[in-house]
């Protein structure tokens, strides 16, 4: 259900799978937070841990967890303060308004559990993005979320007309393996040490196609590409 990418002294940075959700469901399963609390507590009975930010039950990819009350807390300052570079990988097969640039814009609730963009900027979500063309009339997207607003990339995408492939919500209609977005790296400073986390998806069939992997390999590190201005 999950991978370690590196376990610090005072946190842990897993690649979760696409499908599991955050928390628990019930007779469903265990959720990412229960397995990888048990399994840290498989090496030491009092081990703690502590979340500091989500992915959707349909999101692969990186997420850290904090092992200590105090890192929680300078994860969450660090969060807050839009310190921590977050970049996803989605795909779609609708042709978007735009191939590259910015999203941005209040969000508010819709139906069904769903949100939607609006005009007014109040306390917009901002999403920074490119996408490339790929085999089948796709569009593979990087993603650079500037807020953490819920729904907010697969609202960004749906905002100009390209939805996620296999997103349930916002792309019901899409025949896929699985919903088509991951969390693919992430870039911070924590006291004073700079990290960087790469981790590419492992399953989704258009994910591992040949041309696409190559776009990957490509893309190496996000934060070095020239990004459009906010």
């Amino acid at each position: 259900m999950f991978k370690t990418i590196t376990e610090h002294d005072d946190f842990i940075v897993v690649d979760k799978e696409a499908g599991v959700n955050f928390h628990d469901e019930g007779d469903i399963g265990s959720g990412l937070f229960s397995q990888v609390k048990n399994q840290l507590k498989n090496v030491s009975a009092d081990a703690e841990l502590y979340p500091v930010h989500r992915l959707d039950k349909m999101t692969s990819g990186l997420v850290i967890f904090a092992k200590t009350l105090a890192c929680a807390q300078t994860f969450g300052q660090l969060f807050q303060d839009h310190y921590i570079e977050k970049y996803y990988l989605a795909v779609s097969d609708k042709k978007p308004t735009k191939k590259q640039g910015l999203i941005k814009g209040d969000m508010a609730k819709s139906r069904r559990g769903m949100f939607k963009l609006l005009r007014t900027m109040e306390n917009p979500a901002i999403t920074q993005f490119f996408s490339y063309s790929i085999p089948n009339k796709q569009r593979l997207y990087l993603l650079k979320p500037h807020s953490g607003k819920t729904h907010q990339l697969r609202v960004a995408l749906a905002s100009i007309g390209s939805p996620i492939v296999g997103d349930p919500l916002y792309y019901s209609t899409s025949p896929a393996d699985r919903g088509y977005l991951h969390a693919y790296a992430l870039k911070f400073t924590y006291l004073g040490n700079n990290f960087e986390f790469t981790s590419l998806p492992t399953n989704g069939e258009y994910y591992l196609t040949t041309e696409i992997v190559e776009q990957f390999l490509a893309l190496k590190k996000p934060w070095q590409l020239n990004w459009p201005r906010l």
